[in-house]
């Protein structure tokens, strides 16, 4: 099988850090708030980040194709020479990915992204058949994402590791399945360490995934503030520093238990920050975020500020 020649191993090692993957802001008639992304793209990077991603929390699979394109052409623009922008390219076909994958490679994304085929289950074989063109349809780096904590079914550890193997310096991972640390072990175990592998819980499982052996972190938008500060910590081994941070954004976390929880709750921050003008989602949606909840999250949030501004 011939394989496209990377096209650096350091542009692989550029993906790394805290990537947040950003909110879909929108018009009061569901178009894309085009301002607003870009004042939450500078205000994400004002906040120290290493990069940004369009994905799952974008709203990717309620978008258009044509707006698929104009976003991951937008995020790109407006990054700059910031930092790194990871854009989605999983879709319901192996020819839809490879023609997002495409256009991705060409207004200047740093790597891809992409999960499986969610409306069918198929085989391993099948699977790896997709990721398998993805790969061959441009040279970047892909991040396989493990999305079945939201969509779908997990996929085996073997499949994952197969593909870093026959595609070396190409492949990143953001496992989600559960259990996840147990599960990111024995990724990281079966490359024998050589799997670039980011934390994907939106950092309630950060210090768990941080001493497994991540490269970095995608969460939302939202705390992005004490992520980094987390991160930080973490890389400096200031363990108890890690943990006074890591305690209150694990209890805020753990109120968005699902795709359109995570919507909720962090379109709700952001507008509480005063970076969204107002929290419209595309629907249908499973969650609405009830008025007992919304006041949880405003004790847990003013805890979260507290424990960011302890130096």
């Amino acid at each position: 099988m011939n394989h496209p020649t990377p096209k650096a191993s350091a542009t692989n090692s550029r993906v790394s850090g805290v990537l947040p993957v950003f909110q879909m802001p929108y018009h009061e008639d569901e178009s894309i708030d085009f301002a607003t992304l870009e004042r939450e793209i500078d205000w994400l990077f004002d906040r120290g980040v290493d990069g940004v991603v369009m994905a799952m929390v974008s709203e990717t699979l309620r978008l258009t194709d044509e707006e698929r394109r104009k976003v991951a052409e937008f995020a790109c623009k407006k990054t700059g020479q910031r930092g790194t922008v990871v854009i989605s390219v999983g879709a319901e076909s192996s020819f839809a990915a490879c023609e997002h994958a495409r256009h991705a490679a060409a207004v200047g994304a740093t790597a891809l992204m992409a999960i499986p085929p969610v409306s069918v289950g198929v085989s391993e074989d099948a699977l790896r058949r997709y990721y398998e063109r993805i790969l061959a349809a441009v040279a970047l780096p892909l991040v396989v994402q493990d999305a079945s904590g939201y969509v779908g079914r997990p996929m085996s550890i073997q499949l994952q590791a197969n593909l870093l193997k026959d595609f070396p310096g190409r492949v990143l991972f953001k496992p989600e399945a559960t259990p996840i640390g147990p599960r990111l072990s024995a990724l990281r175990d079966a490359t024998k360490g050589q799997a670039r592998i980011f934390e994907g819980s939106g950092g309630i499982a950060l210090v768990d995934s941080f001493r497994r052996g991540v490269v970095g972190t995608m969460p939302g938008a939202e705390i992005i503030q004490a992520i980094v500060a987390l991160w930080r910590a973490l890389k400096a081994g200031d363990e108890k520093r890690a943990y006074e941070l890591s305690l209150p954004v694990s209890s805020l976390v753990a109120v968005q238990n699902s795709l359109d929880a995570f919507l909720a709750v962090e379109k709700y921050l952001l507008v509480k920050q005063g970076v969204f003008k107002n929290t419209v989602i595309r629907g249908p949606t499973g969650y609405t975020l009830d008025e007992e909840t919304r006041r949880e999250v405003d004790r847990l949030f003013k805890l979260l500020q507290t424990s960011v501004a302890v130096s």
